[in-house]
């Protein structure tokens, strides 16, 4: 078995713990995970022997220890990007009363780096972690619009836009039509292309000379009724972050 085949692995049973919310036997791991029982003991044992798993009693039932999330609440406090951006994304979810998301590309697609869900019931719902396809998300918008004209077109020779929901773009001359108006704006929009119902605007920032994207998302209905506020507020935590940076505070 391939080091990056165990790493797979290794994670796979975490996240079985996540998805179960349960203390699980090592056959049940095994079965749930699709890892031949001899890999799963042996998996389950460096976890264990690392104390990142402990046995629950008798019946030998798993769960994990905290020392996962502390380790996680280490690592994000520490993490110099939300360091910065996590002020001004907070103040934009109180501005909107929206969900606000922080992304960036990873390869042929993007992932949620930090999620500020919206206090309203009724919200977009979204994890750090998730990841979105390029062309029907305005993160990737934006990502797709910082690409010179070249490459751009070649990539999407390469990667025909698919449908995600009926309101996706899946034409390639409409999008880069889509694309350029962003530009113009200075905000790129999706409307139900990634999720039916949902609207969401993001901008680009920078930093550390990497390409971000700042999202503001929620049901349609109530962000098209207040389409421009909301643009507004987005707009006004682009440039603070901007002023920021200039003035040597980010």
């Amino acid at each position: 078995m391939s080091d990056t085949t165990s790493v797979e692995r290794a994670f796979a049973i975490l996240e079985t713990f996540e998805r179960e919310k349960r203390a699980l036997s090592l056959k049940e791991l095994s079965e749930f995970c699709r890892i031949p029982a001899s890999t799963c003991h042996s998996l389950v044992h460096t976890l264990v022997r690392r104390a990142y798993l402990y046995q629950t009693g008798r019946r030998k039932e798993l769960y994990p220890t905290r020392r996962l999330y502390d380790m996680g609440a280490t690592i994000l406090a520490h993490d110099e990007v939300l360091l910065r951006l996590l002020p001004a994304m907070e103040e934009l979810r109180d501005a909107t009363r929206e969900t606000v998301i922080l992304g960036k590309r990873r390869k042929e697609d993007i992932v949620y780096l930090e999620v500020l869900e919206s206090p309203e019931v009724i919200r977009y719902s979204a994890r750090p972690g998730d990841t979105k396809p390029l062309h029907s998300t305005c993160i990737g918008k934006c990502m797709l619009a910082a690409m010179p004209a070249n490459d751009l077109g070649a990539w999407l020779s390469e990667h025909p836009p698919y449908p995600v929901t009926g309101g996706t773009i899946t034409d390639s001359a409409a999008l880069l039509s889509n694309l350029e108006e962003g530009r113009r704006e200075g905000v790129f929009t999706t409307r139900g292309e990634n999720v039916a119902d949902v609207t969401a605007l993001a901008v680009p920032i920078s930093v550390n000379n990497e390409l971000y994207g700042l999202a503001v998302a929620g049901p349609s209905h109530r962000i098209d009724d207040r389409f421009e506020q909301v643009r507004c507020c987005l707009k006004d935590a682009q440039q603070s972050l901007l002023e920021r940076d200039l003035a040597g505070h980010v």
